[in-house]
């Protein structure tokens, strides 16, 4: 990839000029009901608006979600939001040094390491059933689309790499769980997790943009991901019946409630723990994302988070012991 600044580490009143991939592009209208084109352009560091006030038709037409573009403009700063004013942007076509996927956000932990992890997971699996499943589901090419895969558009695990990630949080806060309470089906809970969101790596395109797929909009990914283990399941021998059940009845109820657009509400102690678990690793992750980017350095507090419905507060707790006595703790 082309080197250049990471939009991250630029401040209000920084010139650029480089590539960035357009996130999206719409028209919006004034509070005095004048039109203008609004832009998300963005890094794998970071995504900034931009605005295009007047002439912008022919962007509409010629520029789609995905592409990469040559920005040049400065960084300015709008109600406490950098963004960037636009002096010209122009449609670049890509080379060898230029790929969308070098423009897409990406997890800070290692993806080689984390598929290692993985396969340890699948090999600790004591259930022959279970253990059949999971190698042929992730094989060779079956791994790698769920080591590169995003685990959501927006909400949560939202880069690539997201999806193995995300699951791997899971299977730790569900061995835990099971070291607490032996009556869990440990094997059946772990293989439900790595199987939970398994229906993302075809619900998400994810070549140069987080954007759905028709399938995954059709079909959503918990019906994918339920479909493609029945799929599995039919091709070995005397798998028993219960088992089958039990397991798509942890997908397909790993959303927990109906509202929450779960066909069904968990019924089991494993699709209990699947649910919650789900729900810590995603909130914890949304959140700290949330904190990172709107945080006020100085107050240590964000602005209102819809997320959270309030402010969020990050204390810094960094201040080390010099000065202190250590008589006073003897």
């Amino acid at each position: 990839m082309l080197k250049q600044p990471d939009l991250s580490n630029l401040s209000k009143n920084d010139h650029i000029d480089q590539f960035l991939l357009l996130r999206k592009i719409e028209t919006k209208n004034t509070k005095q009901n004048k039109p203008y084109l609004f832009l998300e352009l963005g890094d794998s560091s970071a995504t900034l608006n931009a605005n295009i006030w007047d002439r912008f038709e022919n962007y509409l037409t010629s520029l789609k979600v995905g592409e990469i573009v040559k920005v040049v403009g400065n960084i300015e700063d709008y109600q406490g939001n950098l963004q960037i004013k636009i002096t010209s942007l122009t449609k670049t076509d890509t080379s060898d040094n230029i790929s969308p996927i070098d423009f897409l956000p990406k997890s800070k932990k290692d993806k080689d390491q984390m598929v290692s992890e993985f396969i340890h997971r699948i090999k600790e699996i004591q259930n022959l059933y279970l253990k059949k499943l999971l190698e042929n589901i992730f094989d060779e090419k079956g791994l790698e689309n769920f080591s590169l895969a995003p685990a959501g558009k927006t909400w949560h695990h939202a880069y690539l790499y997201g999806l193995i990630e995300h699951t791997l949080e899971i299977i730790k806060i569900c061995e835990l769980i099971c070291d607490i309470h032996p009556e869990i089906n440990r094997d059946l809970l772990i293989t439900g997790a790595m199987m939970h969101d398994f229906g993302k790596t075809i619900e998400l395109n994810y070549d140069n943009s987080f954007e759905y797929t028709d399938k995954g909009k059709l079909l959503g990914h918990i019906v994918i991901s339920a479909m493609r283990l029945n799929e599995e399941i039919n091709k070995i021998p005397h798998f028993p019946e219960d088992l089958r059940n039990c397991l798509i009845h942890l997908v397909l109820s790993h959303q927990g409630k109906l509202e929450f657009a779960t066909p069904v509400v968990p019924k089991t102690l494993e699709a209990i723990v699947l649910y919650q678990a789900d729900e810590l690793s995603a909130k914890v992750n949304a959140y700290k994302n949330a904190i990172s980017k709107n945080l006020n350095s100085e107050s240590g507090w964000t602005k209102f988070i819809p997320l959270a419905s309030t402010e969020l507060y990050r204390p810094n707790l960094s201040a080390d012991n010099e000065g202190m006595n250590n008589s006073l703790f003897d």
